[in-house]
């Protein structure tokens, strides 16, 4: 692309990021007497709104509109203005000009400064109004319930596991807990002296370890799971809260030593709760999307303490194919060298159905600070894992928040995360260690694109010597993001691979 057409993409992106609203919204926020107990100076008001009437605004809208309130202490109302420079917006350019609706209106206070994300303990959220759709509306609104802390099934076979981590806490100045499930299995009981394979589950974006609850709750898979010829794995469900989103479960400079904490600090004290003896060489590892790359990169980054990785539909693991990205040579993730609008979701058909410009538009309403830097989203969590720390000790930015233009200093930096990269560079002494340890799936028409990185990924093992590497990646055609993971399948998977091991054994 040439300079010239650059800066005419990037100036036609200012414009777009500061077009005119059309419509003249003010709604007033207050917040309950009860729950200015709980109220936190300094978070981000969301005001949430859509035409469908089946689920709450806060859980999926059609329009968002973010705004900073500084200096609000709660004993008086804030007024979301739609007209004010301050505000953020995403869907009320796609309002039609002569709606006629009912619209209905929901707004959440953001004030969680341990966790980015929008609907978790300790934000505050308001009941929902309804009014017919005009470009004038005034509204008030309440702040009334504060989202309650998550709680795990109370079940015989359910373990939970929380420590204060003094490597984290000392990282950021103050106490912080890392915390998992455990699922065990149905001969835990009957075998108290036996050593069970264990395999670490690492949640998709955001996940937390709550995700045992639905997985308990299943009847068929509970079923199965306490059958006869269900796997006799130890199952633990990893959570990723970080305070800009996902941590990713790696070091990095944003979130703190949080591999170091995760090795050092809780599988240690959950394998000891649980009798699991590392001499057994049965620490497993297995995820979906983001927990994809997470249970390949510990695999990678740590390759003598985990023994093998099922990784599904990874995040992109080669950052020269970040999506359809080239974060160390591209000059904007907004448009690609063609000039086009870059996509960042698809149809398994192939069908675009959301682009980059969108995507972040969305994260930058979301965060506090009015761009992605800590939206709790995607991006946000990229740059706080994958980047230098930037000003004010906040994450620094890969990418401009209204151009997308690349920052390659900063892209430079994230080359200790870019999976391939890491391989390639240290491929004399993490081949060995590496051998029989890692299976990938991805489908071949990645919902986001993360395909691409995965073939190349591939292409670069099937070159490898000294040794040839022998991991199993395999790819399916016409398959979406995630389309092939299951707890039952990775499981079956882990029990064949013990089995292996164990009759392995039996023969020397």
């Amino acid at each position: 692309m040439t300079k010239v057409k650059s800066t005419l993409l990037l100036l036609v992106v200012s414009l777009g990021a500061i077009a005119q609203v059309p419509v003249s919204w003010k709604v007033s926020v207050s917040v309950a007497p009860e729950m200015r107990q709980s109220f936190l100076k300094g978070g981000r008001l969301l005001l949430h709104v859509t035409k469908q009437n089946e689920r709450e605004p806060r859980n999926r809208s059609e329009i968002t509109i973010g705004i900073t309130p500084h200096r609000w202490d709660a004993s008086s109302p804030f007024v979301i203005e739609t007209k004010d420079k301050n505000v953020l917006s995403i869907g009320l350019d796609k309002l039609p000009k002569n709606a006629s609706d009912k619209y209905y209106f929901q707004v959440v206070y953001k004030q969680n400064p341990d966790d980015g994300q929008e609907n978790v303990p300790g934000n505050l959220y308001s009941t929902i109004d309804s009014v017919q759709f005009s470009t004038n509306i005034n509204l008030s609104l309440t702040l009334k319930t504060l989202i309650p802390s998550a709680t795990i099934i109370q079940h015989k076979f359910v373990k939970t596991v929380e420590i204060k981590s003094p490597i984290l806490s000392a990282f950021s100045g103050k106490p912080r807990y890392l915390k998992a499930a455990v699922l065990l299995p149905s001969g835990y009981f009957d075998n108290p002296d036996k050593t069970y394979p264990i395999c670490y589950r690492a949640a998709g974006l955001n996940g937390r370890y709550t995700a045992i609850n639905g997985l308990i709750n299943n009847k068929e898979f509970s079923d199965w799971w306490f059958s006869k010829i269900a796997p006799q794995v130890i199952y633990v469900f990893l959570d990723s809260q970080g305070p800009y989103g996902d941590t990713y479960q790696v070091d990095s400079e944003n979130n703190g030593p949080c591999g170091k904490a995760l090795t050092e600090e809780l599988i240690p004290e959950i394998e000891q709760q649980v009798r699991y003896s590392p001499n057994a060489k049965m620490r497993f590892l297995t995820g979906n999307s983001t927990g994809g790359w997470v249970s390949l990169g510990l695999q990678i980054f740590y390759p003598d303490f985990f023994d093998g990785t099922w990784s599904y539909s990874p995040d992109p693991v080669d950052f020269e194919h970040y999506g359809l990205i080239n974060i160390y040579e591209d000059e904007s993730i907004f448009y690609n060298r063609y000039g086009y609008l870059q996509p960042g979701r698809r149809t398994i058909y192939g069908e675009p159905t959301f682009s980059m410009k969108d995507w972040i538009a969305g994260e930058n309403v979301n965060s506090r600070t009015n761009n992605y830097l800590i939206s709790g989203g995607q991006f946000g969590a990229y740059n706080a894992v994958f980047g230098p720390k930037g000003k004010e000790g906040l994450p620094s930015l890969m990418f401009d928040p209204f151009t997308g233009k690349i920052d390659h200093s900063i892209a430079k930096q994230w080359e200790k995360y870019d999976l391939k990269k890491v391989l390639e560079k240290n491929w004399v002494t993490l081949g060995p260690k590496l051998q029989g340890k890692i299976w990938v799936w991805m489908g071949d028409m990645d919902g986001l694109y993360s395909n691409v990185a995965t073939r190349f990924l591939q292409k670069f093992l099937d070159k490898t010597e000294n040794p040839k590497s022998d991991a199993k990646i395999s790819f399916t055609a016409m398959a979406g993001h995630g389309q092939e993971w299951s707890d039952k399948a990775v499981l079956t998977l882990i029990a064949e691979k013990v089995s292996k091991m164990e009759g392995s054994k039996l023969t020397k």
